[in-house]
Formats: C-alpha cells, structure tokens, sequence
C-alpha cells in the first residue's frame, strides 16, 4: 500500500504529467510570463465551464474577496455577514478594508449559513453577505438571494471549497457555485479542487459593470496602461499557473467524481456507527468534497486523530476555533456561547483523506482502523 496523504498532489500531476510539462515548456519558451496568452484562455475556459460572463484571475482566494469587496464601495463601518464557522480570510479581508465583519451561526448539518441565520443579523448597516460553500457543496442559495433581494444586500459567494459544485433552484435551473450572487470568489491553491502549483485565484460575475471594475481593479486601477482610474490593487495569475490550470480544468468533473466515489465508501462504512456522523447532503446542491468532514460525538477526537497518525493515517481538524474566538477578532459584541453550534464543530469535526488518487487498499485500511478505535472506545465506555 503506497504512503496516505491528505491530499496526493504528486500522484495527480503524475498522471497528468506529459501534459503539464510540456505546457510548462510551452510557456518558458514564449517567455511571456505575466498576462501571457494562457491566463486569457483560462479565463474563457472557465467562464465557459461555469457558464458566467465574466472571469478575472488574481494572485489568489483572499485576493479575489477583497477585490470584490473594493468593487461594491463598500465604506468603513459597513457591516458584512459572515459565518463563525470558516476560515479566516472570509473574515480577514473585511476588517483589513475597515469594514465590520458580523459573524452567524451555521447550520448544524450542513456547516453553511442559510437565509434565516442571516436575516437574525442584519441592521441599517447590513451591505453584504458571504456565504461560504464549506467543504464542497453549496449553501442554499435560493432563499439567501430572496432575502438578499428583500434587504438590499450584496451576496459574494466564496466558493474557494466548492468550485465545480452545481445547486438546482425551484423551478428546475441549475447554476455553477459562484456565478449565483454578485460576485463569486475562489482560490486555485495547490490543495483546491482545481490547483495550481502555486497561488492563484479568480472572480466571477455576470454583471458587465462590475466584470470591468473588477478587472481595473486587480490591476492597478487601470484599463488603459498608465491611466488609473481607480485605487486598485497588483494581483494576477501568472502565466505559469494559468497553463497549468487549462489542463486541470478539463479534468475537473473527473476529480469532482472521484471524490465522490471515496465519500460513498467512507459512507457505507460509517453510516451505522453511533457517535459518528457522516456528511450531509443537500438536496438542491452536487458535492464535490474539498473535504471529508465527520463530526463526533461521544468519541474523543485528539485520541481518535493520534491513533490514526499512528497508523501512518494523517486527519485535519478544519477549524479548530470559530472566526469569534480568534485573538484577531474577538470583541465586546461576541461572548462564548453566542454560537454553540459553531463552538460546538470546533470541538467535533475531523477531515480524513481526501483525494483524487485514493486507492482501494488505503481507503480499507482508514476504515478499518477508524472503525477499530471507535469500537474499542465503545466496549470500555
């Protein structure tokens, strides 16, 4: 049985391997290394992909939701909801822009936000709402652009773990993760669904307004070389990475699959197991599984993650605080136990393997030994 990984990268650049050198090659040779003719190809291959009018590639995924946010003017003191349960980045580029980050409670199923969360936080001084699409599906959006609508908020959808997920609405139409609200975001670090060999990052909008704003933006403010018409910002995709990403791209659905395939086994083997709680599954939304997320009840998590990395089995613990209890954000407005669902997830979840490169064998044998130590800590319970 080859090593596990949390996630394969070599083994998935092997298998892809001719391809990606020689568009590599390719690229040294033209030598045009900044906004060479692959980073335009990519973005017409993925704005095709995701059937949206506009992408616009940057450095990377934190990048990208501050560049959406200088494109709606937001003005300091404004207030931006965000869940308690991410990663720091949705919360981060807000404060860095003065503005304030007001954290909501997630769904205690499905880890993401829904509209009636979020309608609990708005005030005169709501302008926008990001709704991330944790671990690899997407929140229900329908509801969430109604309520947006109603109070005149702007949605940007972080989709940096979902990208290639497709939610269904009511009446049958089907949208890609981040072409739903006013602006998509999303991260092609290396680990990603879709990654570069590096950082990258891309924003997508259907609104022709905002896809040129966005685009003067993330350059210099600019969309005339030397003439700057806006305060921007210097964030792009290199030429490297964009040839790289017009390989992967064609093979997402294929990853996405993949994935899926290993959340099937690890369901069926954890499906009827007291404490443990496989992943739930919306209705209205495919899953790409970024992650592969238990959450434990009555089953200590540290015990169960050391026997696992014993066994030569790494698991992450994605987040191990909620965004209200990190020094960089705590504040008078929030007290523990303002969020118990998200406290509570910080003390019960844990990501196993999940790739693209999953073998028979090594799923077995993860199955296995997590099943093992729940039944031992079960017969001296």
């Amino acid at each position: 049985m080859k090593p596990i990984q949390m996630v394969d990268l070599n083994g998935q650049y092997q298998n892809i391997k001719a391809e990606i050198d020689q568009a590599i090659t390719d690229c040294l040779n033209e030598a045009a290394f900044i906004n060479g003719p692959q980073v335009k190809q990519f973005q017409q291959n993925l704005a095709s992909y995701l059937a949206v009018n506009h992408v616009i590639t940057c450095g990377n995924g934190t990048d990208a939701l501050q560049i959406a946010m200088m494109a709606l003017n937001l003005k300091p003191g404004d207030e931006v909801i965000v869940p308690a349960f991410t990663y720091v980045a949705t919360a981060e580029v807000i404060a860095l822009l003065g503005l304030t980050p007001v954290m909501v409670e997630v769904d205690p199923h499905t880890f993401n936000i829904t509209a009636e969360i979020i309608e609990k936080a708005i005030t005169p001084n709501s302008k926008a709402v990001v709704p991330v699409h944790l671990f690899g599906q997407c929140c229900d959006m329908e509801p969430i652009m109604e309520m947006a609508r109603k109070y005149n908020l702007y949605v940007i959808e972080d989709t940096a773990q979902a990208l290639g997920a497709k939610y269904t609405f009511s009446d049958g139409s089907v949208k890609s993760a981040g072409t739903i609200g006013d602006i998509g975001c999303t991260s092609f670090f290396p680990s990603k669904n879709l990654g570069c060999y590096g950082d990258g990052g891309a924003i997508m909008t259907n609104n022709e307004e905002l896809g040129v704003k966005l685009q003067k933006i993330a350059n210099h403010g600019q969309a005339k070389k030397y003439y700057h018409e806006m305060v921007g910002v210097n964030s792009r995709l290199d030429t490297l990475q964009a040839a790289i990403l017009i390989i992967k791209l064609k093979k997402l659905d294929e990853y996405a699959a993949s994935r899926n395939a290993v959340a099937e086994k690890y369901d069926q083997a954890f499906a009827s197991i007291e404490g443990v709680t496989i992943p739930k599954r919306q209705s209205n939304s495919t899953h790409v599984f970024h992650q592969y997320t238990l959450k434990l009840e009555g089953i200590e998590r540290e015990g169960l993650k050391k026997h696992l990395e014993a066994g030569g089995i790494p698991a992450m613990i994605y987040y191990p605080l909620p965004l209200h209890k990190q020094e960089a954000f705590k504040s008078d407005r929030y007290n523990e136990g303002d969020f118990p669902v998200s406290e509570a997830l910080c003390s019960q979840v844990l990501s196993l393997p999940m790739h693209t490169e999953m073998e028979d064998d090594q799923l077995n044998y993860i199955t296995s030994q997590l099943l093992a130590y729940v039944a031992t800590v079960k017969q001296y319970v």
